[in-house]
């Protein structure tokens, strides 16, 4: 395979950008060697500069779930920009955006539209604790809320592939407000709670963790959180960056039945542009300025470009039968691995929800961050490469979800088994 051209932008990238890259996970660090640089994408596909074509389970890290370059998706795009990029004024694509989140997730009352899905976390922590008049946050190991400081304690996603566990710039007293629970652990989150409930502003989680690979919940547990919070006067916030409009219209909260007090999303409602937003309860969106004196602002937010592309994705997902489908390629595709993997006597383990997956060296079942960990990574490091080699390209790092989109048919699925075949026969 060529990689003259990406190697000569990767050389010069390294000498302009912190590590060559924009984002952490890019830089191919944890599974070694260099980033291909893409040229375009079309479907299911990825094409880089020197002209190599790779199935692409990656969909710009979730918003593609209609596949790349979706032409109702394009044509909405061309027809905003041609009135202009930004306006600095409300515009009504921004109206309609907030109509359609409120339609689909009955929990969001009002939303505020933001630029990214840590600018939309930061938000929800911000009018959890002025809400609460606390000061106190639970997060969870493994999971991955953005780059927030309140955030960068034992996080997931980039973090956790870096071994990064916590992050200097981060100050003590700032992490200290900041407390941990394992994920899926019933009775430490009730201690917690029993102890300091009354100090804890709110909890954020992401309901199917997808920054630790992909991880469920057991059966009730988010249930119990829900409980627990209601009872001590918490915020149960669920970051739905990922898992909103993916794993269900209404996203996790729709897949399980809770309903939490404040969500954040991005990714898909921006279409692939940067687009994220925050909603919940009218009592407590009402707080936020220049209604209420929470305050929280942004010069791009509501884009119309972006709303455009989100709403346009929006309409493509709610076509009849469109997340049943996408389940169902997801399970071909981790079935199909799973089978490849026995055949060649690996241990090899699949998570999945609806339009994500988790791929694991080891015997399952994963249903904890200690689990995930326990996974052979340097296996993984070894399945990437040859993947890649075969033309297909999953996320770069062994602690990071894969996403299935509706542009993933039946031959991509086959190309996608052939090639792990034969990547699982060369360990």
């Amino acid at each position: 395979m060529n990689n003259a051209r990406s190697h000569e932008l990767f050389t010069r990238a390294s000498q302009l950008l912190p590590g060559g890259v924009n984002s952490p996970v890019r830089a191919f660090k944890s599974v070694g060697g260099e980033p291909f640089f893409a040229q375009r994408a079309e479907g299911a596909y990825l094409f880089d500069v020197d002209g190599n074509r790779y199935v692409d389970y990656v969909g710009s890290w979730g918003p593609m779930i209609a596949g790349h370059a979706h032409p109702q998706v394009l044509a909405a795009v061309e027809r905003t920009m041609r009135d202009g990029l930004s306006f600095g004024v409300p515009n009504a694509l921004e109206v309609a955006m907030a109509e359609e989140i409120v339609k689909i997730v009955p929990s969001c009352a009002m939303v505020r539209m933001v630029n990214s899905g840590t600018e939309a976390t930061l938000s929800a922590i911000r009018v959890a604790r002025g809400a609460t008049g606390r000061s106190r946050i639970v997060k969870f190991e493994g999971c991955y809320h953005g780059h927030g400081d309140s955030f960068l304690v034992k996080a997931g996603s980039g973090v956790m592939t870096l071994g990064l566990p916590n992050s200097p710039g981060v100050p003590s007293a700032l992490a200290d407000l900041t407390l941990t629970l394992p994920y899926n652990d019933f009775d430490a989150a009730t201690k917690l709670f029993d102890e300091v409930g009354g100090e804890i502003a709110g909890l954020i989680i992401e309901p199917i963790v997808g920054n630790a690979n992909c991880i469920l919940p057991r059966e009730g547990y988010l249930q119990h959180l829900r409980e627990l919070c209601s009872k001590h006067g918490a915020l149960l916030i669920f970051d739905e960056v990922m898992t909103g409009f993916r794993v269900a219209l209404g996203g996790a909260q729709a897949l399980y039945g809770i309903e939490p007090d404040l969500s954040t999303f991005g990714k898909i409602i921006g279409g692939g542009m940067p687009v994220g937003a925050y909603g919940g309860r009218r009592d407590l969106m009402s707080q936020v300025a220049p209604a209420g004196p929470i305050y929280q602002a942004g010069t791009l937010s509501g884009n119309p470009v972006a709303m455009a592309a989100g709403l346009a994705t929006l309409a493509l997902i709610q076509a009849p039968g469109f997340h049943a489908e996408l389940e169902r390629r997801t399970h071909t595709l981790c079935d199909g691995l799973e089978a490849a993997a026995r055949e060649a006597g690996v241990a090899f383990h699949t998570t999945r929800a609806p339009g994500m997956f988790g791929l694991y060296f080891r015997e399952g079942p994963v249903e904890t961050f200690e689990d995930a960990k326990a996974s052979d990574t340097a296996r993984f490091n070894r399945f990437f490469h040859g993947m890649l080699e075969r033309g297909v390209y999953l996320a770069p790092s062994a602690f990071e979800a894969g996403f299935m989109s509706s542009a993933h048919g039946e031959a991509e699925i086959a190309l996608t088994l052939d090639a792990a075949r034969a990547a699982f026969a060369a360990l």
